[in-house]
Parts: C-alpha cells; sequence; structure tokens
C-alpha cells in the first residue's frame, strides 16, 4: 500500500474517477461541459498537486497546480451565484 501512495497511483486513481465522474454529469444529466470542467478542475489542480509532492516533484510543481486552483474555483463559485 505504501508504494501506492508513493507512486502516485493513488491520486491517479483518484483522478480518473473524477473523469468517470464528468463524463456520467455530461452524459446523463445533460450538465454543459464547461460547467463540469469549472466544478471539477479545481479539486483535480489540487490532486496534481498533491501528486507532485507524493513523487518528489519541484517544489513549483506542487505550488503551480495548488495556486491555480483558487482562481478557478472562484471563477466556479462566480459562475453558481451570480
Amino acid at each position: 500500500m505504501q508504494a501506492f501512495f508513493d507512486s502516485g497511483r493513488a491520486v491517479d486513481l483518484v483522478l480518473l474517477i473524477m473523469l468517470a465522474e464528468g463524463v456520467y454529469l455530461w452524459s446523463r444529466k445533460r450538465a454543459r461541459a464547461a460547467d463540469i470542467m469549472l466544478a471539477l478542475l479545481p479539486g483535480a489542480l489540487i490532486l496534481l498537486g498533491v501528486r507532485a509532492a507524493l513523487t518528489g516533484g519541484a517544489w513549483w510543481q506542487v505550488a503551480l497546480p495548488l495556486a491555480l486552483s483558487l482562481p478557478v474555483h472562484l471563477a466556479d463559485i462566480r459562475r453558481r451565484h451570480w
């Protein structure tokens, strides 16, 4: 189990599940693809930062996706509430 997390495969699995969720929402709920992407992208970016941290990535490989997740999250909130 340690190797599963150290290799980043655990994050890959969660990202795959998120992709399946996006496909489900798009196909069954008839949600707009842009809305689905905006909703799922902040979490995916955070997961990419976690994956970089787990696999020994450089500091900027951790920081960049984490920093990008905030403006995308704020854009999603704006879309939902205005």
